[in-house]
This record gives C-alpha cells, structure tokens and sequence, in this order.
C-alpha cells in the first residue's frame, strides 16, 4: 500500500492525539511521548508499505489504516498496556471533535437508502477472499425494519495485529464501534460475538433508536 494519500493524510490528522494521550492516558511524561510518536511514526509507515493495495471499493481501508497507526504506537511502547487503558487510549486518541462531527454526518445519512445499498454491495464484494488484510461480511436486514446486521466471517485487524503479536489488545478496536454509533446519536449498538474473543464471526448489530 502506498504510503502517499490517505495513510499520511490519516497520520498527520491523528498523531497529536495519539502522542497527547499517552500522557494523559497512559501518563508517560512528554518526552517519552515525543520519543514514542516518532519512532511509531517509522513503524508505521513500515506497515502501511508492507500491506496490499486495497480494491477500489473496499470500504475498509481506512479501518486497516487504523489499525496500523495504533499498533505502531503500542509496538513502541516501554511495555504494552493493559487492555483496559489500551481501549481508552484508542477511544480518547479517535474521538476528537472533527471524528464527533464525521459520526453525527454519518449518523443523519444511518438507515437511509444509500446506506443500505452501500452494504449490500460490500456485502457482495467479499475483499477478504483475495486480500488477507480486509474483510468479508454478511448483511442481514432485521424484519421487523428496525435496523440491520453486519456479521463479520475475516477481520482484517485480527490478522494484522496477530502477526504482531498483539493479539491480546484487538479488543480495543473492537470498543470503538459502540464509541461511534452512540456518537453517530441514532444508534444502539449491539454485538454478541468476536472474531477477537474466539467467536464463529463479529455481529454489528444497527438498531434505530
């Protein structure tokens, strides 16, 4: 993957965030933090170049992007957190104002025509089949037209952050889905299983509130 275009653009929007919150977070002092960020800087775009192109409609791009921003810090930390501070750490590093204001957006657009649509096309397009990296999800409608399902059979983020070995930490990218949709405000959020946790698949359940 290229490092040019959306990997950079996401690191430069993100990493102050990031670099802020292991001190205020994971409490290093600011100069650990300042060492922390740049050498997770290089890590990062060390993964962001070892990974595939992603297909043009794959719309889970910027979720392995993510992925490889969160690791490279974790990867350049002292010691790895406990998996509780990891999930704060990750929530408090993605939810500043202008990721609150996108969720709202997306939240006005939750439900709509063109969100159904934009699944079931993703639901068709199974990325995970030729790329290891992406994911392969089911779409199911509730009847009663209450909201929908994602269910998840490969996860992306699960084999990137196993060949890491930080597989005990995936759970804190999992907690921001429900981070986002109460954002979103039109939203409860429900999941049953994890890929993570050793579940048969990863349920995002969408109900309207």
């Amino acid at each position: 993957m290229k490092y040019a275009g959306m990997p950079m653009g996401m690191w430069m929007i993100f990493h102050k965030s990031f670099q802020r919150n292991l001190t205020e977070v994971l409490k290093y002092d600011e100069e650990e933090s300042r060492k922390i960020t740049a050498l997770a800087k290089k890590k990062y775009r060390e993964l962001i170049e070892r990974l595939p192109e992603f297909e043009k409609a794959d719309r889970f791009k910027m979720n392995i992007v993510n992925c490889a921003m969160l690791s490279a810090f974790f990867l350049n930390m002292p010691t790895q957190p406990e998996l509780s501070d990891a999930t704060e750490y990750y929530k408090k590093s993605m939810m500043t104002g202008m990721m609150q204001r996108f969720c709202r957006m997306s939240g006005k657009k939750k439900y709509s025509e063109s969100d159904i649509k934009a699944m079931k096309d993703t639901a068709k397009l199974k990325a995970g089949d030729r790329n290891p990296y992406s994911w392969n999800m089911d779409f199911y409608e509730y009847e009663d037209g209450s909201g929908y399902e994602a269910r998840f059979t490969s996860c992306g983020i699960c084999r990137l952050m196993g060949e890491l070995g930080l597989t005990s930490l995936i759970p804190a990218m999992c907690r921001l889905d429900y981070t986002m949709s109460e954002a979103g405000g039109v939203t409860d959020f429900a999941r049953e299983y994890t890929l993570a946790s050793g579940g048969p698949y990863c349920d995002c359940g969408y109900k309207k509130k």
